[in-house]
């Protein structure tokens, strides 16, 4: 969770460092199928597997990657992206009801509709006005990231390195291609980028999509998704600390009540049935 919630200050770093948001994401997910691809095996999957495979790979990897880096680039703020994005959780949630077919318990509608209460109060915090495109954006990430949730479930009796190493190479395309037509200029960027820049894609490829998500999959050959996941609400706790010792960001009154909301709704969310 560290790991996950390092994310948003260190993108934060990259782009102060003259990366290109888009042009971010490509890196880093060229870096996740670089680090990958020794260890496939090289076998297509059955056909059924097609549609999700790819749906995981432009949810999780085009749609979270872009979202996340241009919702970076325009704030100056990063604490309620670091909350918006726990949005996924609930939204995970209602999509596998309307998608899978999951039954939501009355418990589990309170605490959905409370966590989108937290994140309404945060919307009505004076610093939010000049960071309303950021926020909006990070919304749109939570909405990907809760997508690639529900495709990772027709994706489970796939290779967990297979799928993430499709999906590194598909958005590594699809990112370059947007970083060429909306940010121009690309073997330029490239050549341009200083040492900070690169240490930060590589933290993003290798520290927070490897390792982090990684170390995930790797528990739940031990433990159940309900003991593993309720963790997932530490990680903006990890994104805020970092902040504030980076970028000497203290959130506000408002922000810390919202959060301490949206944080405890996703947490008790994944513990209740």
């Amino acid at each position: 969770m560290f790991l996950l919630g390092s994310a948003y200050p260190t993108a934060k770093l990259g782009i102060n460092a003259s990366m290109p948001p888009i042009l971010f994401g490509a890196l880093r997910m060229v870096i996740v199928f670089i680090c990958l691809f020794p260890f496939l095996q090289f076998k297509m999957p059955n056909k059924k597997y097609f549609l999700p495979l790819f749906g995981f790979a432009f949810s999780m990897g085009v749609g979270v990657n872009l979202f996340l880096y241009l919702s970076v680039n325009v704030s100056s703020i990063l604490s309620p992206l670091v909350i918006g994005a726990q949005l996924s959780v609930p939204l995970a949630i209602i999509f596998s009801s309307i998608f899978i077919r999951e039954s939501i318990s009355f418990n589990k509608w309170i605490l959905i509709i409370t966590s989108f209460l937290g994140i309404t109060l945060i919307g009505f915090d004076p610093k939010i006005a000049d960071e309303l495109l950021g926020f909006i954006l990070i919304c749109g990430m939570a909405i990907c990231y809760a997508s690639a949730q529900v495709f990772s479930r027709y994706l489970k009796e796939l290779d967990v390195k297979f799928t993430n190493a499709f999906m590194g190479v598909i958005a590594f395309v699809f990112l370059l291609i947007l970083s060429v037509f909306f940010e121009g200029n690309t073997i330029s960027h490239l050549k341009n980028l200083n040492l900070e820049a690169w240490l930060m894609v590589f933290h993003a490829g290798v520290f927070c999509s490897l390792m982090g998500h990684m170390s995930m999959f790797y528990l739940y050959k031990f433990y159940h998704v309900s003991q593993v996941l309720p963790f997932y609400a530490l990680f903006p706790i990890f994104g805020m600390l970092l902040s504030f010792f980076i970028f000497d960001e203290i959130p506000t009154l408002i922000m810390i009540i919202g959060g301490i909301i949206v944080i405890t709704s996703v947490f008790l969310l994944q513990k209740i049935r």
